[in-house]
């Protein structure tokens, strides 16, 4: 509920003389949410979420070996590590603190615009921002929703990628027809938890919400409410909808694709290495295997079994031929291991499009270009993620900058403003800090500021430059004013004689 106060007209926002309280179309909705539950692309979403958190496949292998009938079986009796190295989040966490780690900055001509932006776009947004970059890398696409909270502050919030059906307008998925939202939620009834699932389908005429039970959609006690409410002069309750659907996409990348698609192997491979080297390590009594003469099994499955599960296997004397026992010792070569796991880890840096902090190009005093060689994938894929987020801030300033006319904060559609994302890159400061000195001369004083290394805000730090260069003018320049240097002194003169007279 917000209270506009109604000073202005309500601009691009319709009110519904008539609700219709039911979606007509439930059968398709459930249609919708069968398809996508269990569609490869919300599986990889996912996986992509679980990977990061580290719930990886890995820990639900088991040790099989061929059985007797030359069939795979479960073998209890071995050890069966489950070793986890995530790499995986380690690249996802570099993406995302290299483009989304330092604070946005907001360059924009109209000063009290800017300061309204910063009202919004603020520490708490940063931090929203970032954990929307975080779920945009795992699952491909991630989604704010645009909302009036308890009381009527203009808000923001994250909806997960595997939440949300969305109906797209165009092929390019742009424009939004619809969204379906399921998710989970528990219930306490008669002291026992129960899981339930909530559906909310989001259209430009407000929210249906529905409690899906098995393959039926049972509509809520409150089925329908608009967008937000706003409180009329007479003290009723009005509902108004966007003419846009309140919920914006945030892609990794134009085809959506989560980052888990590129290096999921590569992360399995690297659990797998381990946790079969671990394996190894820790089967000391199989590290001699018995080599039996007459072989006293009845076939070839059986004594890879037997071989298998206890190192050994039973002998017979054959046409009077005695049995014989020889050993076989078997060294697990580390090395074989290592040069292995360190091909994995270049290639999931590879495919992941990072940088390896302990690249040789950054061994001795680096320079400016061998830096910005290791970084060139990530920054090449930096730049498509940040193409993608900044037409999806321009879905963001549309409804911002509705909520600042209809609040009576003023009219600022139309107006320029950039959205700046500052990288979080290594750099050689002197060498930048050079570099800019030199080209001072060449330059506008915004431009040398904004490349300094030092600089997070180029805005404030210019205001700062300014408010020190009005000082020292009023400084020095009354010191060659007799006129205010005579007046100054007569101040003194006047706290002098009072001090004496008490």
């Amino acid at each position: 509920m917000f209270n506009f106060n109604l000073v202005h007209k309500i601009r691009k926002l319709s009110n519904l003389v008539k609700i219709n309280p039911v979606v007509t179309d439930e059968e398709y909705i459930v249609k919708e949410l069968r398809k996508f539950s269990y569609s490869p692309k919300r599986k990889k979403m996912i996986d992509g979420e679980n990977y990061y958190n580290g719930k990886h496949d890995i820990l639900f292998e088991k040790r099989m070996a061929i059985g007797a009938d030359g069939q795979l079986v479960e073998i209890e009796n071995l050890p069966n590590n489950h070793v986890i190295d995530n790499q995986y989040k380690k690249m996802v966490d570099q993406k995302t603190n290299y483009l989304l780690g330092q604070p946005i900055s907001i360059q924009c001509d109209n000063d009290a615009y800017a300061k309204l932006l910063k009202t919004i776009l603020n520490k708490k947004f940063q931090r929203l921002l970032k954990n929307i970059g975080e779920d945009a890398l795992n699952e491909g696409i991630a989604w704010l929703y645009v909302y009036y909270n308890e009381k009527g502050e203009f808000s923001l919030k994250r909806f997960k990628g595997y939440e949300i059906i969305p109906g797209w307008k165009d092929a390019e998925h742009t424009i939004l027809d619809y969204v379906i939202r399921v998710y989970e939620v528990i219930k306490v009834e008669k002291n026992q938890e129960k899981i339930i699932s909530k559906v909310e389908v989001y259209d430009d005429k407000g929210v249906y919400y529905f409690t899906l039970d098995g393959e039926k959609l049972i509509p809520d006690e409150i089925p329908f409410k608009n967008h937000f409410s706003v409180v009329e002069d007479d003290g009723s309750l009005k509902g108004y909808n966007w003419t846009k659907i309140p919920i914006i996409p945030f892609k990794y990348n134009s085809k959506e694709i989560p980052l888990i698609k590129m290096v999921k192997s590569l992360q399995d491979g690297i659990n797998r290495i381990l946790s079969n080297f671990e394996n190894n390590m820790e089967e000391d009594t199989r590290n001699t295997i018995l080599v039996l003469v007459n072989y006293d099994g009845e076939n070839l499955g059986e004594f890879r079994r037997n071989l298998a599960q206890y190192g050994a296997v039973k002998i017979k004397t054959v046409d009077g031929a005695p049995g014989d026992l020889k050993t076989l010792q078997v060294e697990v070569n580390s090395e074989n291991y290592k040069s292995i796991l360190e091909l994995f880890k270049k290639a999931i840096i590879e495919n992941a499009m990072g940088f390896d902090a302990k690249d040789d190009r950054l061994s001795g005093q680096p320079n400016q270009m061998n830096i910005q060689s290791m970084y060139s994938d990530i920054d090449l894929d930096a730049n498509g993620m940040e193409t993608e987020f900044q037409a999806s801030f321009e879905e963001l300033l549309w409804f911002i900058n509705c909520h600042f006319y209809n609040a009576g904060l003023g009219d600022y559609e139309g107006t320029e403003v950039d959205i700046i994302f500052n990288r979080d890159m290594l750099m050689n400061e002197s060498e930048i800090i050079d570099n800019v000195n030199k080209s001072s001369d060449i330059l506008s004083k915004e431009t040398v500021v904004a490349n300094h290394p030092w600089v997070d805000d180029p805005q404030k730090e210019l205001e700062r430059i300014e408010k020190e260069k009005q000082e020292n003018i009023e400084q020095y320049g009354n010191a060659f004013n007799p006129q205010v240097k005579t007046d100054k002194n007569e101040e003194n003169n006047e706290d002098g004689d009072e001090v004496n007279e008490e």
